[in-house]
């Protein structure tokens, strides 16, 4: 079988620009939603309205921690800046990788194993924003949160209407990053896809095969003397000159040869 692990051709031309527009799209709605929420806009506020709804921890565990000289707890990864700061990082890397993908699909050298490396990490980087959007808190033992309250309750449990609002925003950043996820699994898939052995591999090698065993190839192995061929002994593969040619052809024609 002639496979070719570099220079694949991607099954479905259509396929790669429609999964590319949906990228683009969702590349937008994330870069924009985590892109207003870099300055804290609503988790801390999200925090301290679950702890009064009784949903999780408080935010002022950290200035009770400094007030009693205690070094400050690990927060959970949900309520922390760099969660916010690794969503908005893998945002703009995707719109920089969505621009070089196309640029390198349109130059015919985005190759299926590239873009196969390309799609793991983006999707276990996606996996990762949205398990710590929706992660624990189990940092105050008297409110247990397995799972953040913007993502499993409804945002009318509380009565602010601000803290309704960012919780819409945090819930629309979390549907979009899913989006992304979706969109990651399914290039995944058109990669996967696109490094199955096709039946014009199977019929490439078999044509290299007839060719390797029809009698007129040359011998891979053995010696000159072993091909029948009357030849003089080289050490490497020289033509024959137009001299030696015409010596042979007047040995032919010489009448006392018989």
């Amino acid at each position: 079988m002639a496979y070719k692990i570099l220079r694949r051709k991607w099954r479905s031309t259509r396929a790669m620009y429609y999964t590319m527009l949906a990228e683009l799209a969702g590349t937008v709605a994330v870069l924009v939603l985590f892109g207003i929420s870099q300055p804290d806009l609503y988790r801390t506020k999200l925090w301290r309205a679950g702890h009064e709804l009784g949903f999780n921890s408080s935010p002022t565990v950290i200035v009770l921690a400094y007030a009693n000289y205690e070094s400050a707890p690990t927060l959970p990864f949900v309520w922390s800046q760099t969660l916010t700061d690794f969503n908005v990082a893998i945002s703009v890397l995707s719109l920089f990788l969505l621009l070089t993908k196309l640029i390198a699909f349109i130059m015919h050298v985005w190759f299926p194993i590239i873009a196969l490396f390309v799609n793991v990490a983006l999707t276990a980087l996606y996996a990762a924003s949205i398990g710590g959007q929706a992660g624990p808190d189990y940092l105050d033992p008297a409110h247990p949160s397995p799972v953040a309250w913007y993502i499993a309750k409804p945002c009318e449990v509380a009565a602010n209407q601000s803290i309704q609002g960012s919780c819409r925003l945090a819930k629309g950043a979390f549907a979009a990053t899913c989006c992304m996820l979706a969109i990651y699994l399914l290039n995944f898939g058109l990669t996967i896809w696109a490094l199955l052995p096709t039946e014009a591999d199977k019929k490439d090698g078999d044509f290299v095969e007839d060719e390797e065993n029809s009698p007129n190839a040359p011998a891979k192995t053995g010696s000159w003397e072993m091909q029948g061929i009357p030849q003089t002994p080289r050490t490497g593969t020289v033509p024959f000159t137009p001299r030696t040619m015409a010596f042979n052809t007047l040995e032919r024609k010489l009448p006392l040869r018989a």
